[in-house]
C-alpha cells in the first residue's frame, strides 16, 4: 500500500537495468514519493529533464547510474554533471557499483547543495537510501561512507585542512556522509553540544562565516573533499 508522506519529492530515475529501475521506483513510490520518469541512458535523462523543466515541472532530484549505454563508462555521471550546471536547484544523486574517485570529485566540484554519491549496495538499506534521496532533493548531501573514506585519504595532506584536529576531521567526515549533529553525537558517543562546538570550530578554521548561511555545512564538506 502506498504511503502518503508530507515531505514528498518528485524523482527521475536513470538506470539501464530495467529490473533495478523498477525496483528503485517501487521503493520510492511505496514510501509516498513520485517517480515522474524512468529512462535507460544519459541522453534520455538530459532530454527528459529538459522537457519537464520546459513544462514548469522540474523534478526535485535525479537518481542516475554512473555507467549507462552506449559505452557503459561515464554517460550517467556526465549527464548528471551537465544537469547540475543547467538546473542548480535540482538535486542529483548518482549510484555506482564501485568507488570511482574521479567521478565523485567531478560531481562534487563547484557545487554547494543537492548532491549525492552512493554505492549500489546502499540501496539494500531501504530507509537510508530513501532518506538520502529526500535529503539531496532538499539541498543536502548524501555521500557513501566508502566514498568519503577514499576521498579523505587524498584530502588529508591538503593545507586548507591542516588546522583541524583529528576529532574535527572525524566530525567533518561524518558530515560528508550527510549525518545530522544528533546522528554524529550518537556515532561518536558524545553530547550533541560537543558536536556543535566541533562544527563551529570547523566553520571557523575553514573560513566559513555566518554570512554563508545554511549552506556552511555543505561548503565545509566540499572544502574537505575538493580543496
Amino acid at each position: 500500500m502506498r504511503v502518503v508522506v508530507e515531505d514528498r519529492v518528485r524523482v527521475v530515475i536513470a538506470e539501464d537495468s530495467v529490473l533495478l529501475r523498477e525496483g528503485l521506483t517501487r521503493l520510492l513510490t511505496d514510501r509516498g514519493h513520485d517517480v515522474v520518469a524512468g529512462v535507460g541512458d544519459g541522453d534520455a535523462l538530459v532530454t527528459t529533464v529538459a522537457g519537464l523543466a520546459g513544462e514548469g515541472a522540474l523534478p526535485d532530484v535525479v537518481v542516475a547510474d554512473v555507467r549507462m549505454p552506449p559505452t557503459h563508462t561515464d554517460e550517467g555521471v556526465r549527464a548528471a554533471v551537465r544537469l547540475r550546471a543547467e538546473y542548480p536547484d535540482m538535486g542529483v544523486l548518482v549510484l555506482s557499483q564501485y568507488v570511482e574517485e574521479r567521478y565523485a570529485t567531478e560531481l562534487l566540484a563547484g557545487s554547494s547543495r543537492g548532491v549525492g554519491y552512493l554505492l549500489k549496495d546502499r540501496v539494500a538499506e531501504v530507509r537510508e537510501f530513501v532518506d538520502a534521496v529526500v535529503r539531496v532533493a532538499r539541498g543536502g548531501t548524501a555521500l557513501d561512507p566508502e566514498v568519503v573514506a577514499q576521498l579523505l585519504g587524498r584530502s588529508r595532506k591538503q593545507d586548507v585542512l591542516a588546522a583541524l584536529t583529528p576529532r574535527e576531521r572525524e566530525v567533518l567526515g561524518l558530515m560528508a556522509e550527510g549525518r545530522t549533529n544528533s546522528a554524529i553525537a550518537r556515532q561518536l558517543k558524545v553530547s550533541e553540544g560537543a558536536v556543535e562546538k566541533h562544527v563551529s570550530n570547523i566553520f571557523l578554521k575553514l573560513g566559513l562565516s555566518p554570512s554563508d548561511g545554511d549552506h556552511r555545512r555543505v561548503l565545509a564538506v566540499l572544502t574537505y573533499l575538493n580543496g
